[in-house]
Order: structure tokens, then C-alpha cells, then sequence
């Protein structure tokens, strides 16, 4: 079977595009504007990464894992686009001091992985159920410089947040998965979380946010491939070394503020980094490890913060009302026809979101306390021809219905994501599309 044309036109496209702005980056330096809205996209993945680190030290070391032994709930509002599926382990590895190991437990069935992720949020490592097995191991993560033993996995960072998710099959599954997670262990030279850069808000003055990421820069040297990048922004006074910038004129802040006023927009694009098909959008080829692509990085980092490789699982979501990638109905109806059902070797899952007005995502409380739902929710009710209806709504959507019902906000805009672990190559390649979600039922 081939690539429907359209889907993959709307592919090459997005892709065509986001290659011209990479090698735009390499020609010239970019006037004062460009280079600030660049500048702030390409710095944002740091800024947020350095600030979970900081919340991470305040638990107490560098080079152990956190367990989060319940699901995610509407309380959890830290890292935007959560999802309600796993168990959550989460912790930084300080490389200055020598590697650490880690060590992963037998899952046998059970979805497991621990992503590694540089401080640009590139995942260069992902162990776990796709990757090493089912059996578990103890695998060695060494820094991008210094001794390390033969097989040692190299971070290009020497800061790494190590990131697990542990499938839980339903609430009578909690117990098992909890011993699952307790399993999974980083050991190495504990370091007290000290001498390490505390970022400003995203939110922060330009001036401030770009001494910041300076400084940042200056603590995670980025790699020899960005060095086009800063030639672009040269006239911003940012290097790889650091922030020093020249005296500006009033009429040139004003220019800076607003290529970061433009490149916040350009960060909360609901569609930012995705092509459509089928009323869903779809990431790019290069999610979760970007490469120069420093704009869809910036966006990911605002909407989706972490998010994994395609091999590893596929997000998608509506096109949403006016193509703005929300939904501000009362009631959608989502149906996958028989045999139509998302090709996975692992699970799938429908997950509701209250979006915020900077572009974030957050689970909603509502009435059954249902946060999402897919192929392990009990008593989802299957159609006799074997077809599956799902039934988004702000209030219940009548007798015999509730089984299938996803919960909307009660007001405002929302977002739903479509969530395909260990996608089978159908829905890789673009064969498989999801079905049109439909206003109304």
C-alpha cells in the first residue's frame, strides 16, 4: 500500500519548510527582530528543562529517580499535556562526576520506558519495552566527555532528565504497576543538587530570559551543529559562550521585543509543527529528537513538553473548530469502524485537556473523574459489527452512552489527544489514518 498523496504532500510540505528555515539559519546573520524571535525559540526547550531540574533538587539529590505512584490528575499542573495512562518516574542525572547507572526490572507485557533527554529535550535514548526488551538490564549513561566503560551510552549533555512511564492496565492494576516502577532505579555518585543555573520564566523580560539562557549555554555547551544558528543571531550578542550584548538604541529594543512577542505567538500555534489528514494534525518526522529544528522544538516545548519519538508513540490531535486546534463544542462523536481500530502493539488512549490561554494543556475535573479513555477502559461497549463510538461531551451524553463518554469541560475551550504506543508501521507510514472526529450526536 502507498502513502495516500495528500497526506503525504501535506508531510513533505511541513517538512520542505521547516528544512528551508534551518538552512536560512546558515546563509547570514538575521535582522534584529528575526534573531530575537529565533533566539527565544531556539532557547525555550533549556528554559523549561532547567526549570522541572530545579523543581526536581528541591526533592532532594541529582542521580536518583522520583516515583509518582498515582496516576495524573487535574492537582498535577506542572508539565503541560500529561498523560493519565502510567505511573510516572522522573530525575536528573549529573554527569560531571562520573556515570550512572541504570537499572530497569523485568516488565514482561507491560508497556515500560525511560526516555534520556538532553537539556534541548532531544531524546538520544529511549530503554525500555520497544528498545531492550521485556526482561530488563542495567544500562550505563556516561557525560559527552570523560572516562567511560565500553557500552556506556553517551548523553550530549552532561545533564540529563531521565523520564519513565509505566502502563497501568485499570485500577486493580495499580498495585503491580507500583512494584514495576519501584524497580527501576539510578544509581551512581548522589550529587547534592548545587552548582547548577536556575532559569527565569519563560515569561520573563527579553533582557532577562537571554542572560538566562546565556548562562545556561555557558553550564550545557550546545553541539558544533548549532554554530550557524548563532551566526544568525549574532547581532543579538548571543553565542554559544554566553549572553553579551552590545548597547541597543531604543528603536532596537523595540525591535527585540518584538521578535519575542512574535515568537511566544509562534510557540502557542496550536498547529505549530504539525500536517493534517483526515481532520487529525500529526507531528512532524522529527519529534523528540529535532535536530535544527529549532522552531518545532520551541513549539513542543510550550505544548507538549517531552514528548517521545514517533517509534515509540504517535500523538495526534483534531484539526479542532476553524482549524484552531481546540474544541469549543458541546458534543463530538469519535467512531472507528470495524477492523478500523488504531494499529498498536502496545495501547491506545483518548486523553481531554482545558487549554489555557499561553497555550498549555491540563487535565479537567469532571463529574465520573474520567481523564481519558481507550482500549483498556472497563465496560467500553463495542458495537456487535465490532465498531467503537466515543462520545465527547460537556454533559452526559444520554442512557446507554456513559460507557463510552469522555468528559468535557464544563466551559471554555479544550483540547483532546489521541495517544498510539508502539505504533505499528501502518500508522508510521501514514496508511492508517484515524477516523474524522464529528460535531454532534
Amino acid at each position: 500500500m502507498m502513502i495516500p498523496r495528500r497526506d503525504f504532500l501535506a508531510g513533505a510540505l511541513t517538512l520542505s519548510l521547516a528544512a528551508r528555515a534551518s538552512a536560512a539559519v546558515g546563509r547570514a546573520p538575521l535582522p534584529l527582530a528575526q534573531a530575537a524571535k529565533l533566539a527565544w525559540l531556539y532557547g525555550l526547550p533549556m528554559i523549561e528543562t532547567a526549570g522541572i531540574r530545579t523543581r526536581t533538587a528541591r526533592l532532594g539529590t541529582f542521580n536518583r529517580l522520583y516515583h509518582q505512584t498515582d496516576l495524573v490528575t487535574p492537582a498535577n499542573q506542572k508539565v503541560t499535556s500529561p498523560n493519565n495512562d502510567t505511573l510516572y518516574s522522573r530525575g536528573f542525572l549529573d554527569l560531571r562526576q562520573g556515570p550512572v547507572t541504570l537499572t530497569l526490572p523485568a516488565s514482561g507485557e507491560r508497556y515500560l520506558s525511560l526516555a534520556l533527554m538532553d537539556m534541548w529535550t532531544n531524546n538520544f535514548a529511549v530503554l525500555g519495552t520497544r528498545t531492550t526488551g521485556p526482561d530488563g538490564g542495567r544500562f550505563v549513561v556516561a557525560g559527552p566527555s570523560g572516562p567511560a566503560p565500553s557500552g556506556a551510552i553517551r548523553a550530549p549533555s552532561d545533564f540529563v532528565f531521565a523520564l519513565g512511564r509505566i502502563l497501568v492496565d485499570g485500577p486493580n492494576d495499580l498495585t503491580a504497576a507500583r512494584a514495576v516502577q519501584a524497580a527501576i532505579i539510578a544509581s551512581g555518585p548522589e550529587r547534592p543538587p548545587i552548582d547548577f543555573v536556575t532559569p527565569v520564566a519563560r515569561t520573563a523580560p527579553w533582557r532577562d530570559y537571554f542572560a538566562s539562557l546565556g548562562a545556561l549555554l555557558a553550564e550545557n555547551p550546545p553541539p558544533a551543529t548549532d554554530a550557524g544558528f548563532f551566526h544568525a543571531v549574532g547581532a543579538l550578542g548571543l553565542t554559544a559562550r554566553g549572553f553579551d550584548p552590545p548597547t541597543f538604541t531604543a528603536d532596537q529594543e523595540q525591535q527585540i521585543a518584538a521578535g519575542v512577542a512574535q515568537a511566544f505567538r509562534t510557540a502557542a500555534e496550536p498547529r505549530g509543527g504539525l500536517y493534517a489528514a483526515q481532520g487529525w494534525v500529526y507531528p512532524q518526522a522529527n519529534l523528540g529528537d529535532f535536530g535544527q529544528d529549532y522552531v518545532f522544538r520551541g513549539q513542543i516545548a510550550l505544548t507538549g513538553l517531552f514528548g517521545l519519538p514517533l517509534a515509540e508513540a504517535v500523538y495526534t490531535r483534531p484539526v479542532g473548530d476553524h482549524d484552531s486546534g481546540l474544541l469549543h463544542g458541546e458534543r463530538y462523536r469519535l467512531t472507528f469502524p470495524p477492523g478500523k481500530m488504531l494499529p498498536v502493539d502496545a495501547f491506545w488512549s483518548l486523553t481531554m485537556y482545558a487549554a489555557t490561554p499561553d497555550g498549555q494543556f491540563f487535565l479537567t475535573p469532571n463529574a465520573i473523574d474520567r481523564y481519558a479513555i481507550g482500549d483498556r477502559t472497563p465496560g467500553l461497549k463495542y458495537g456487535a459489527d465490532g465498531s467503537l463510538d466515543i462520545w465527547i461531551s460537556r454533559r452526559p451524553p444520554g442512557p446507554g452512552c456513559e460507557s463510552n463518554w469522555l468528559p468535557a469541560p464544563a466551559q471554555g475551550p479544550y483540547m483532546v489527544s489521541l495517544r498510539a504506543y508502539l505504533p505499528r508501521p501502518d500508522l508510521l507510514n501514514g496508511v492508517y489514518r484515524a477516523p474524522p472526529l464529528l460535531a454532534g450526536f
